[in-house]
């Protein structure tokens, strides 16, 4: 991979707009821009992190007129020379732009090769480099909490002190090996058994946390269920301020669930309308009743809805208990709009009283959803993992300090131990990119933007 060349991509989103940017990094950025560019100073002579207006040219043809930013190594986001054009964000003039800059010594940009560039000259380490793309695809609060706490070090900071630590102890264990026959130790093991220790939390730890982090980026998955003709869809409606789901008074109308995403007060939700649990003979809409318990089964909070009418209704929740083990239960009454709630049945569960028709204390159910996720977790702990590559390392460097415990334990020969603290090493230092290759990092800035 060339890395002394110079890249050019469109940095904003395709289409029109008011205004498009033009990124360029690489020893020649400046020179490059400096080309086609005319204003009251050539550019090259310019301080680092001024702006400057005039025209970009062809043959003395006015392209645009722009601002040109410039950035010089090594204190820029790639660590590289780099030139951001605002030009206006007319297609035609933005592909202009980007050819002469091509036709005058830049290449285009590979998807995430700005960051990747940032990382490979030091400016990033790989956790934190894979935490823009979080951040750049954040639909809520949460989201964006979590990556920007890892672009700014995270959970590998914590990880990094231990492995620096471990570095330490893995060489005095290796100098032992070099003293075999003398039978010495120079690395004291009740410290190490410390040390192992506190890893090993530490990775369970974060390993624990994926569950939640997982539910962070894909919206936690919220089940609408109860009976035909209690107001799912009409809810599922409401909450999204759209029609989504078609509302009808023929029971069975519902017989595919039907998702949609929102966030609420910062946290990304998953709404799943379900088809009504009833009997039937109906083969179809037998198939969306098996649907909707295996959507509960996968349900974070499971939102069942009765009418205020059937007084009934809370007997009926029973039926499907075994399926709201573990799960946040929300019982909601609805149409209450026609008749008074009859919650004094349902006092084993949180109750809210609702009219979906009339968007009556929807205001309320948010709030109760929001409430049953402990939003304060994101905020108050910094070890959330939302990445499977993470998870997976993380996983190895686990079982690897099982396996150092066992060996402290036993009495086993340095050798295996030391072989078994070189793998945890390994793990933690592919998580934040010190042990790498070619392939994997292909992987990773692949699923980048261009432009970023």
């Amino acid at each position: 991979m060339l890395i002394n060349d110079t890249i050019a991509a469109i940095a904003t989103p395709a289409g029109s707009g008011a205004i498009a940017i033009i990124r360029l990094s690489g020893e020649d950025a400046i020179k490059i821009v400096d080309k086609v560019f005319f204003g009251k100073n050539k550019l090259i002579t310019q301080d680092a992190y001024t702006i400057h207006f005039g025209n970009i040219k062809e043959n003395n043809e006015i392209i645009d007129e722009v601002l040109v930013s410039i950035f010089k190594a090594p204190k820029s986001y790639t660590g590289e020379n780099s030139v951001e054009i605002s030009c206006h964000g007319s297609i035609y003039i933005q592909q202009k732009i980007l050819n002469l800059l091509i036709k005058n010594g830049a290449r285009t940009a590979n998807p995430g090769e700005f960051t990747q560039r940032a990382f490979l000259n030091g400016k990033l380490d790989l956790s934190q480099a894979e935490a823009v793309a979080d951040l750049i695809s954040a639909e809520s609060k949460a989201e964006h909490k979590v990556a920007i706490r890892q672009m700014r070090g995270g959970f590998t900071s914590d990880l990094q002190k231990l492995r620096t630590e471990l570095l330490n102890f893995i060489s005095l264990i290796e100098l032992e090996l070099d003293f075999s026959e003398e039978d010495v130790e120079f690395a004291d093991r009740t410290q190490l058994k410390n040390l192992i220790a506190n890893i090993k939390q530490k990775t369970e730890e974060l390993i624990y946390s994926f569950e939640y982090g997982n539910v962070i980026k894909k919206g936690i998955p919220v089940a609408i269920v109860g009976e035909p003709n209690v107001g799912k869809s009409t809810l599922l409606n409401a909450l999204l301020n759209e029609e989504k789901a078609i509302v009808s008074n023929i029971a069975g109308t519902t017989r595919d669930a039907v998702e949609d995403l929102m966030s609420i007060n910062g946290i990304l939700f998953r709404f799943i309308d379900t088809a009504g649990i009833r009997k039937t003979d109906d083969t179809i809409e037998n198939l969306g009743i098996e649907r909707t318990m295996q959507k509960i089964e996968n349900a974070e909070i499971v939102l069942y809805m009765i009418d205020a009418n059937d007084k009934n209704s809370c007997n009926k929740i029973s039926e499907i208990s075994e399926k709201l083990e573990n799960k946040k239960l929300i019982v909601l009454i609805n149409k209450i709009d026609k008749a008074k709630a009859q919650n004094d049945t349902c006092n084993d569960f949180k109750t809210i009283e609702v009219s979906a028709k009339f968007k009556q204390n929807i205001s309320v159910l948010k709030d109760a959803l929001t409430d049953a996720v402990q939003f304060s977790k994101i905020d108050k702990s910094g070890t959330i993992v939302t990445n499977t590559r993470h998870l997976e390392l993380l996983q190895k460097a686990y079982d690897a300090t099982l396996r150092v415990e066992d060996g402290l334990t036993s009495g086993l020969s340095s050798d295996f131990i030391a072989q078994d603290i070189r793998e945890i090493l390994n793990h933690i230092g592919e998580i934040t990119g010190e042990y790498t290759n070619d392939e994997v990092l292909g992987n990773i800035f692949a699923n980048f933007c261009i432009g970023k």
